[in-house]
C-alpha cells in the first residue's frame, strides 16, 4: 500500500465509481441552484441530467471554489494517517483555487514537518484533468514514489490536449465568454465555436465552424493533428459532455474509427456542476495525450 495519496478537485469530472476504483481522493467545489447551495459531489446531490434541465428552464447558477479552511481540514485527515499528499488543482487559468490549496499546504507543512505535501496547478479542466489523474494513478500503482509522480505531473501536464465545442451559446453569452452580438449571429448561422485550453490553462476560442456535423469532424481532425503519434495514438481518450450524450457518442465513434490503436474504448463522462454552470448544456470536450499546447 502506498504511503501517499493522490488527490484532485471535483472539477476533474470523473465518475464517483472511477475515483473509487482508481483510489483517487477528491475535494468538492460548491454551486448554487436558484439560491440553494450544494456540493459539486459528482452528481450525488442532484443528478446531472436534472441539473442541466433546470438550467435550460432558467434556474440561476453560481459556483464557489474550495476555501483555505476546507483544504486545511481535508489535508489534515491524510496527514494524521501518516500519509504524504500530492494534490492537483483545477487550472489557475480558470480558477484561483490553487492559491487556497497552497496557503493550506504552507500552514500544514509547519505543523507536519516530516510529511510531504505537493500542490500542483494541473493547467487542466474537466475530464482532461481527470485523464492526467488517471495516469498518475497508474504510476502510483506501478510503485513510483510521490516525488517521481510529482515530477511526471509537472513535466507532462502541458501534453494533455483539451478541445471543446458547443452547440448552445446561451450560457457562454450569459457568462461573458461570447458577446451578445456574436452569440446572436452565431445562433442564426448555426455556428459552433471550437475552443481549446492553452499553455497557460486558459480556455481560448480557436475556430468558428458552421453546423454541428462539421464541428464534430473538425474536433477529431484536431486530435489527428495533435495526438501523440497521430493516428497511431495508443493512449486513452476521454470525452466529457453537458447533457448532449448523442453528440458525445458521435465524436467517440469517429475517434475509435480514426485511431485503431486506442487504449480501450473512449470513456464518456458528464461535465460536472461547477464547470457546467458556466458552459450550460450542449458542450462536448475531447481529451487525449499529445504535444505541447499552443499559446
Amino acid at each position: 500500500m502506498s504511503d501517499y495519496v493522490i488527490s484532485c478537485c471535483s472539477t476533474a469530472d470523473l465518475s464517483k465509481e472511477h475515483f473509487e476504483k482508481r483510489n483517487i481522493e477528491c475535494i468538492f467545489f460548491h454551486f448554487s441552484l436558484d439560491g440553494t447551495e450544494y456540493p459539486d459531489d459528482l452528481g450525488q446531490s442532484i443528478p446531472f441530467h436534472e441539473f442541466y434541465q433546470k438550467m435550460t428552464q432558467g434556474a440561476e447558477t453560481k459556483t464557489s471554489q474550495i476555501n483555505v479552511e476546507e483544504f486545511d481540514k481535508y489535508f489534515t485527515k491524510f496527514l494524521e494517517e501518516g500519509k504524504d499528499i500530492l494534490h492537483l488543482s483545477l487550472s489557475s487559468g480558470i480558477s484561483g483555487v490553487v492559491n487556497s490549496a497552497m496557503i493550506a499546504k504552507d500552514k500544514l507543512s509547519e505543523q507536519y514537518p516530516d510529511r510531504k505535501i505537493y500542490v500542483v496547478d494541473s493547467l487542466g479542466a474537466s475530464s482532461g484533468y481527470g485523464l492526467l489523474m488517471d495516469k498518475l494513478a497508474d504510476l502510483r500503482d506501478e510503485g513510483k514514489s510521490i516525488d517521481e509522480v510529482y515530477d511526471f505531473a509537472i513535466k507532462n501536464r502541458q501534453h494533455l490536449q483539451h478541445w471543446f465545442f458547443s452547440t448552445d451559446l446561451t450560457f457562454y453569452i450569459k457568462g461573458g465568454r461570447v458577446s451578445k452580438t456574436s452569440g446572436f449571429v452565431g445562433g442564426l448561422l448555426g455556428i459552433c465555436p471550437l475552443l481549446n485550453v492553452n499553455d497557460e490553462g486558459k480556455l481560448i476560442p480557436r475556430e468558428k465552424i458552421r453546423t454541428k456535423k462539421k464541428v464534430i469532424r473538425r474536433i477529431v481532425e484536431k486530435m489527428v493533428e495533435n495526438a501523440e503519434n497521430g493516428t497511431d495514438y495508443s493512449g486513452k481518450c476521454y470525452i466529457s459532455q453537458s447533457d448532449c450524450i448523442e453528440d458525445a457518442k458521435e465524436v467517440a465513434a469517429l475517434v475509435e474509427q480514426t485511431f485503431p490503436k486506442l487504449n480501450g474504448k473512449v470513456e464518456i463522462n458528464y461535465i460536472g456542476t461547477t464547470i457546467g454552470s458556466h458552459t450550460g448544456p450542449g458542450t462536448v470536450a475531447l481529451f487525449f495525450w499529445g504535444g505541447d499546447r499552443e499559446h
